[in-house]
C-alpha cells in the first residue's frame, strides 16, 4: 500500500464534508483544495556576496526537501547596484505529497517555535490565496542554528482553488492553520 500523508487523508475524510456542509456544495469536485505551496525568499544582500545565495539555496532545500531554485533579477536598477539576471532569491514550489507534509511540519513543529507566537493573521488575497510571512527560518528543525550566519525571513504562499476569501479561509482553518481569533461584525 502507498504512503499518503496524514493531512491528505484528513482532507478528504473531515474537510471535504465539513466544507459541503458549510457551503452547501452539490458535488465534491466543486469542494475547493490545496493546490500548491509556495516558498519565497528575498536575498537582496547577495548582490555584494554570492556566497549568501548559496546558503540560501542549501537552506531553502533543506527545509522544504526539494531543490530550491534562485530567482533573477527582472531589470537593471543602478540605485541598488543590480544588474539584469543577477541572482536576488530562492524559491522552491511543492505539490501532492511534498506539499502536504511540509504543511504537516509547518503547522505542528515550526509555528510553535515562534517567539510569543499567538497564531497568524487571517488576511486573504481576494482570490482564496494566503501569503503567511516568516520573520525567521531558524524556525524550521532542518536548520542548523549554529551553521546560520544570517537570519533571513520568507513568504509561504498557500494556492488554493477556492473562489472567494471565505472559502480559502474555510478550506486553510480545517487544515489546521492556525489563524487568530476573527470577530465578525
Amino acid at each position: 500500500m502507498a504512503y499518503t500523508p496524514t493531512l491528505k487523508k484528513k482532507y478528504s475524510e473531515e474537510v471535504i464534508p465539513a466544507l459541503t456542509k458549510e457551503f452547501d456544495y452539490k458535488s465534491v469536485m466543486q469542494v475547493p483544495k490545496l493546490e500548491k505551496i509556495v516558498l519565497n525568499q528575498g536575498v537582496g544582500a547577495a548582490i555584494a556576496d554570492k556566497k549568501i545565495i548559496e546558503v540560501a539555496t542549501e537552506e531553502m532545500t533543506m527545509i522544504a526537501g526539494q531543490k530550491a531554485v534562485q530567482t533573477k533579477s527582472k531589470k537593471d536598477i543602478s540605485n541598488f547596484k543590480l544588474r539584469k539576471k543577477m541572482p536576488i532569491g530562492v524559491r522552491v514550489t511543492l505539490r501532492k505529497e511534498r506539499m502536504y507534509e511540509f504543511l504537516e511540519r509547518l503547522i505542528n513543529i515550526s509555528l510553535p517555535r515562534i517567539r510569543d507566537f499567538r497564531g497568524i493573521e487571517s488576511k486573504m488575497d481576494g482570490q482564496g490565496n494566503y501569503t503567511l510571512g516568516i520573520p525567521e527560518q531558524i524556525i524550521f528543525p532542518e536548520i542548523n542554528i549554529d551553521k546560520v550566519n544570517r537570519i533571513n525571513g520568507m513568504n509561504i504562499t498557500f494556492v488554493t482553488s477556492a473562489d472567494t476569501d471565505e472559502e480559502g479561509f474555510a478550506l486553510l482553518k480545517e487544515l489546521g492553520l492556525p489563524f487568530k481569533n476573527v470577530k465578525k461584525n
